[in-house]
C-alpha cells in the first residue's frame, strides 16, 4: 500500500477556488446564503486548523485524563450546537441534551476500547478521539431534526395535544406521538445510508483508512463497527435526549414553558 500523499497548503487553496460554483449558484437563485456560507467555511477552516495543532499535541502527550477531558468538551460543544441550530433555549435544555449524548456516547466508546480494538494505551487519543468524534458528529444532525420536529408538533398539533391532556392523559402519553414521529424522521437518513453503503457511498472512515494505506478488508471491518456504533448512538441518544428535554420543557400540568414557545 502507498503511503498517504500529503496535500500542500497551496494545493488546498487552489481547490478552494472551486467555491466559485456554489457562490455563483447562490447569486443566480438569490438564495441569500452567501454570508452564512462564508462564515461557516471560515469557521470550519480555522477550527480544523486549531484542532489539528491541538490534536498533534494531544496525540504526542496521550494522557488519559486529557483525552477524557477533551471528550467531555466535545460533548458539551456538541450539545450547545444542537440547541443553537434547533433554536431552543440553551439554559433550559443544555443539560438534558448533553446528558443524552454523554450517557450513550461514553459507554459505546468504552466498549469499543475495552472489548473490540483494545489499543495500547487503552484510552489512546489515536482511537478515542476520532471514534467519539464520528459518533457525536453523526448524532448532531439527527438530534437537531428530532428536537425541531418534537417542539414544532406542540404548535402544529396543539389542539390534539390539549384534548388528550383535558381527557386525563399524562404529558408523557399525550406527547408520545410527537416523540415517535420526531425519532422516525431523525432516524430515516442513517437507515438510508446503511442500506446504500458500499454500493452508492464509501463512508468516511473506510475511505480514510484506505487512503492511509490500510487493507480494504480491515477498513471494511472498521466501517461496519462504526456504522453500527453510530446507529446505536443515534437511537439511544435520541430516546434519552428527547425524553429528558420534554421533562425540562413541560410543566407538571403538561403545558409547554414560555421559554420554548418564544424560541420555536
Amino acid at each position: 500500500m502507498q503511503d498517504v500523499i500529503d496535500i500542500s497548503w497551496w494545493q488546498l487553496l487552489l481547490f478552494s477556488s472551486l467555491l466559485i460554483l456554489p457562490i455563483g449558484i447562490n447569486h443566480h437563485f438569490k438564495l441569500g446564503l452567501a454570508r452564512e456560507a462564508s462564515i461557516s467555511i471560515v469557521r470550519m477552516a480555522v477550527q480544523l486548523f486549531l484542532v489539528g495543532l491541538y490534536l498533534e499535541y494531544l496525540f504526542e502527550l496521550d494522557s488519559v485524563w486529557i483525552n477524557l477531558l477533551w471528550l467531555s468538551i466535545m460533548i458539551v460543544v456538541g450539545a450547545s450546537s444542537i440547541i443553537e441550530k434547533a433554536k431552543l433555549p440553551r439554559k433550559l435544555l443544555l443539560l438534558p441534551i448533553a446528558t443524552g449524548l454523554s450517557i450513550t456516547c461514553i459507554p459505546i466508546v468504552l466498549f469499543i476500547c475495552f472489548y473490540i480494538i483494545k489499543p495500547t494505551p487503552l484510552f489512546g487519543a489515536q482511537y478515542l478521539i476520532p471514534i467519539a468524534g464520528m459518533l457525536l458528529g453523526n448524532s448532531l444532525s439527527s438530534n437537531i431534526v428530532a428536537l425541531q420536529n418534537l417542539f414544532g408538533s406542540f404548535e402544529t398539533q396543539k389542539s390534539e395535544y390539549e384534548a388528550a391532556i383535558a381527557l386525563g392523559a399524562s404529558p408523557t402519553y399525550a406527547s408520545a406521538p410527537f416523540v415517535r414521529n420526531a425519532m422516525q424522521k431523525a432516524m430515516s437518513p442513517i437507515m438510508a445510508s446503511m442500506a446504500t453503503t458500499g454500493l452508492v457511498t464509501l463512508p468516511g472512515m473506510m475511505t480514510g483508512q484506505i487512503l492511509g494505506g490500510a487493507s480494504p478488508m480491515i477498513a471494511i471491518k472498521y466501517q461496519l463497527m462504526i456504522m453500527l456504533a453510530i446507529f446505536i448512538m443515534m437511537s439511544t441518544s435520541l430516546a434519552v435526549a428527547l425524553n429528558l428535554s420534554l421533562k425540562a420543557a413541560l410543566t407538571k400540568e403538561g403545558r409547554v414553558k414560555a421559554k420554548i414557545k418564544n424560541n420555536t
